[in-house]
């Protein structure tokens, strides 16, 4: 798939994967596209997709706790059809999820035809997260081989009509604290925090070392990384907004023709029962 110059801005540049490479947020007077113009856009054109049943949209939203998935993901259903629009959050494996392979729990919940489906993480879990914390003991896993299995699964995926899209919001080390004490300070968000946001900050760098490597080792033309500045919550959302409405352009231009001959006959019938 072809991007804009826009889209390329914010692609993973694999001779620099490293986060601190890239912007947390933009410099003053940076100006983006609006986020209400392109949030109509993704309405329209999703709809679209949904009426073509041609093509499906994956997007993969990931970053670290705080960084913004679920609002982001909540933003971008502004005014999308449910029909054809879903969102699904995965967090640690179960039991019965760590007994199978690790495309297992996310293959059900994969786009049909004429969907969108964002994810709050994904698969791509199973190489980071679960490097910090095993759900199996350590010396069955094999990093190499997962990478391999994502990066053949998104081809897959892709060839077969899938566009996969993946976003991670690049979040400083400053921000990160301030947000984890809003959701302190805050009686609506302290039900968000628990012993796991605790242990999530202790192993932040080593966390973000092991995103870094799975993220340059999946990136590839047919589902490549975004690296977007979450600092700044209105920023990336507008950036990812722009994003989404540009891919659903390119999925879905058109509506499927109409059938003349069934409008006519519509028509007709509907003169005959008095309807004008």
């Amino acid at each position: 798939m072809e991007y804009t110059a826009f889209a390329r801005t914010w692609f993973l540049d694999p001779a620099k994967p490293g986060f601190c490479e890239y912007p947390t947020s933009l410099d003053e007077g940076c100006k983006l596209p609006a986020l209400e113009a392109s949030l109509e856009e993704i309405g329209e054109y999703q709809r679209r997709l949904w009426a073509n049943r041609r093509r499906a949209l994956l997007l993969v939203i990931h970053g670290p706790d705080t960084s913004g998935k679920d609002s982001l993901i909540r933003t971008l259903a502004t005014y999308a059809d449910p029909a054809g629009f879903h969102a699904w959050s995965f967090s640690r494996p179960t039991e019965t999820e760590a007994a199978h392979d690790f495309l297992w729990r996310v293959t059900p919940l994969l786009p049909a035809y004429g969907q969108m489906v964002a994810f709050n993480r994904s698969h791509h879990e199973a190489v980071i997260g679960e490097r910090v914390w095993p759900v199996r003991s350590k010396d069955t896993y094999n990093w190499p081989n997962r990478f391999r299995a994502i990066r053949d699964f998104e081809r897959h995926l892709a060839s077969e009509g899938t566009c996969v899209v993946k976003i991670w919001l690049n979040l400083s080390e400053d921000e990160h604290r301030r947000r984890l004490l809003k959701r302190l300070d805050k009686p609506r968000k302290r039900w968000k925090f628990d012993r796991s946001d605790i242990e999530g900050w202790k192993q932040r760098a080593t966390y973000q070392t092991y995103a870094e490597q799975a993220l340059a080792a999946t990136h590839t033309d047919e589902a490549p990384w975004f690296i977007v500045p979450g600092d700044r919550k209105p920023e990336a959302r507008a950036i990812v907004a722009a994003l989404v409405a540009e891919l659903l352009k390119s999925l879905a231009p058109d509506y499927p023709e109409e059938h003349p001959d069934v409008l006519e006959e519509y028509r007709t019938l509907l003169a005959e029962n008095g309807v004008e």
